[in-house]
């Protein structure tokens, strides 16, 4: 009998006769009792009233059943879809999510001074983080499993995308469109965000010199992510150049947004004067009837997710675990040949 004290986990295990261990693993949802084992646990916690606290679970099994995600910011719609995919596969595990949007440089100091997933959580997910070497190696001596995410790192579970190959895939299709002077802008900023600029421009680099064209520094601009009168002016000086693009690869999506805006306000009709190619499929890309490669965000959290289970529960897997999701091509009415002469 519990009185009015309430029902404990080792009540529910004495009524179902098994062991306060497998009465967590069983509320926990996770997959290793049997069906009929299941059946009893879950019959004497409800006959009891019972729910399993986060910390009963901790002191059996020595976790927390958290998942930490440590983000630069919670503005972009890049980072709110591979949350969107993290989050219902950690609930389906019984795992829940604890968010550190780090976005300042006090709170970012803060963060690594005082690394609070250490006692939070059963595994940290570093996504689109741009870490020093000082900060990565705060990480790595947390002692708890990582995984990165939309990024790779070498030795750690990883998951992400061939941002170069994508990159020589889309310029290639300016290319294949009869483009030869196809400009690049890329975003410049210290948001803490890991942007995937080195790669995606070695793979613009590559695509045109395969093709024959010769390399201009001056087709590659950068600009301020969330700023438009920086693109404003990155727009004037490659339309001010001797021989001005043709097309241009932003290198994502939003930066696109702002450029196809700029653009028809400059009375320069998409994609007959010039075409634009952007990076993400966001969520409002087939709404301005963008051209993209489309990375799949959701499906990098789904993923994000079933690899922090499986480290946490065998961490010696954890540096060997490499996943690259695909990026497809998705051509709408923002590219087209190449102008005339």
């Amino acid at each position: 009998m519990t009185g009015e004290r309430g029902a404990t986990l080792a009540d529910v295990a004495h009524r179902a006769g098994v062991s306060p261990s497998t009465v967590s693993r069983t509320l926990r949802g996770l997959s290793t009792v049997s069906p009929q084992t299941r059946a009893r646990v879950e019959q004497a916690a409800r006959e009891l009233s019972f729910a399993i606290s986060r910390s009963a679970s901790s002191l059996v099994t020595g976790r927390t059943g958290r998942v930490a995600v440590l983000v630069p910011n919670l503005e972009s719609w890049f980072l709110g879809a591979v949350l969107a995919g993290l989050a219902p596969e950690l609930n389906a595990v019984g795992l829940d999510m604890l968010v550190y949007s780090v976005t300042t440089a006090e709170q970012r100091a803060q963060f690594f001074d005082r690394l609070p997933a250490r006692r939070n959580a059963d595994a940290l997910l570093v996504v689109s983080f741009a870490l020093s070497p000082q900060e990565r190696e705060r990480l790595d001596g947390l002692g708890m499993p990582l995984v990165f995410v939309s990024q790779h790192e070498e030795g750690r579970a990883s998951v992400y995308v061939d941002d170069a190959e994508a990159a020589l895939r889309g310029t290639r299709h300016l290319l294949n469109l009869g483009h030869r002077r196809i400009a690049y802008i890329e975003p410049a900023d210290d948001s803490g965000f890991a942007w995937s600029s080195r790669a995606r421009l070695e793979g613009y680099r590559s695509a045109l010199a395969g093709a024959g064209v010769s390399r201009d520094d001056d087709l590659v601009r950068q600009v301020a992510q969330w700023q438009g009168p920086s693109l404003d002016a990155a727009v004037g000086r490659l339309m001010s150049l001797p021989e001005p693009p043709t097309a241009i690869f932003a290198e994502t999506d939003d930066i696109a947004f702002r450029l196809l805006t700029v653009l028809r306000g400059a009375n320069m009709t998409v994609p007959h004067r010039i075409s634009v190619l952007g990076f993400d499929d966001h969520a409002m890309a087939g709404a301005w009837d963008l051209s993209t490669m489309a990375q799949p965000a959701r499906r990098l959290g789904v993923v994000a997710a079933q690899l922090a289970n499986a480290v946490i529960q065998d961490p010696r897997a954890d540096r060997q675990r490499h996943v690259v999701l695909p990026v497809e091509l998705v051509p709408r009415g923002s590219t087209g040949p190449a102008p005339q002469p």
